[in-house]
């Protein structure tokens, strides 16, 4: 594994801690400037039609039933073959290995990407309405801790992934609390299953942000102990398609992803019109979750927002990328090298008429 960054106020988990804590991953941020240069693709055309024997790589679970669930998943014009992952991680693993050609995921991995070398683009862009009132993430608050406000958060440990949308959110908190990396510890911990509500149960930390059923299961676990969640009153509801450069390059590749783009776009729709369905044939089928976590977390999520035109994403990727930079001794970039802005209108044309366009 790679060397990572140091960072004043930062630390990795201890082995103590990391021995109270199975399956706890550290996030592998490479400090080396290995940044790729991003291929301009905006003068290729795209074909007006797929070959039928086109086939995709699709990391994105939650579609492939969604088009079950709709009955659209025979529609597809093309060949689809299913990857069970998604996110940035994952994805970034099979983009390098040659094994995937799209996936969904938020704002940092692609971000990520460009630093560490892998040339890949954003296709699709979907947020929430009213983000602020539906967000992904709360500041999960350990019992005892005593943090209310976030400039209460002066002086203590906080869960830190690096390589992850919950690390660019803590990021964003210590600014908007307007205290910086030298008034907190960060403990390096990646997000994953029940870590970070198992680290503020067991205060190993005194604060990591949380999100969708973790902060249910959180509060019913360990609130009468005194643990409690706070809102952070900021953005946090990115998510994209997100491809590999090579395969937005392929011209049949190209025409494929535009179609895939379309069938998404409609499935958001489904998903938002279809919440009964969609909670017994996603979060308890499929994920094996409860009903009312499943309506918990249709609740949470508000409705989805598509834009037409991406130009406030744009610049909201570019204030991410300049405080990632900043914070993690990176080199700033441009935020349109991510963006393949041949398909900026194809998901909101797909929906037009149905109300969620913005």
């Amino acid at each position: 594994m790679t060397p990572r960054i140091r960072m004043p106020g930062f630390r990795r988990l201890t082995i103590v801690a990391a021995l109270a804590l199975p399956f706890v991953l550290t996030s592998c941020v490479d400090s080396a400037q290995s940044t790729v240069g991003s291929k301009d693709v905006s003068a290729e055309k795209i074909p007006g039609t797929v070959s039928p024997g086109t086939t995709l790589t699709v990391g994105a679970p939650d579609l492939k039933v969604a088009l079950e669930l709709s009955g659209q998943i025979d529609k597809l014009p093309f060949k689809v073959k299913w990857a069970n992952i998604s996110g940035g991680p994952q994805c970034s693993e099979a983009f390098r290995a040659d094994a995937l050609d799209i996936c969904s995921a938020a704002e940092i991995p692609s971000i990520n990407a460009h630093w560490t070398g892998l040339d890949t683009k954003l296709v699709a862009a979907k947020f929430r309405k009213d983000p602020i009132k539906n967000p992904i993430y709360e500041l999960g608050i350990a019992p005892g801790a005593d943090i209310t406000p976030l400039a209460d958060l002066r002086g203590k440990k906080i869960a830190y992934s690096p390589g992850q949308a919950q690390g660019a959110l803590v990021l964003r908190i210590l600014a908007e609390a307007g205290l910086t990396q030298e008034d907190v510890e960060l403990v390096e911990i990646a997000s994953t299953g029940d870590v970070y509500p198992t680290a503020l149960g067991n205060r190993q930390v005194d604060a990591a942000p949380l999100g969708d059923v973790n902060i249910k299961r959180y509060l019913t676990k360990y609130g009468k102990d005194g643990g409690t969640t706070i809102r952070h009153g900021l953005r946090d509801d990115p998510a994209h398609l997100w491809a590999l450069t090579e395969s937005v390059s392929d011209a049949q590749k190209s025409a494929a992803i535009r179609e895939l783009i379309i069938f998404w776009a409609r499935a958001q729709i489904w998903i938002d019109q279809h919440p009964k369905e969609w909670v017994a044939g996603y979060y308890v089928k499929d994920q094996g979750l409860s009903r009312e976590d499943g309506e918990y977390l249709v609740a949470r999520a508000g409705h989805p927002d598509i834009p037409a035109d991406w130009t406030a994403a744009i610049r909201r990727q570019q204030q991410t990328i300049d405080l990632l930079a900043k914070e993690q001794n990176r080199e700033p970039f441009t935020a349109d090298l991510l963006f393949d802005r041949r398909y900026e209108p194809v998901a909101a044309e797909a929906i037009a008429g149905e109300g969620t366009p913005s």
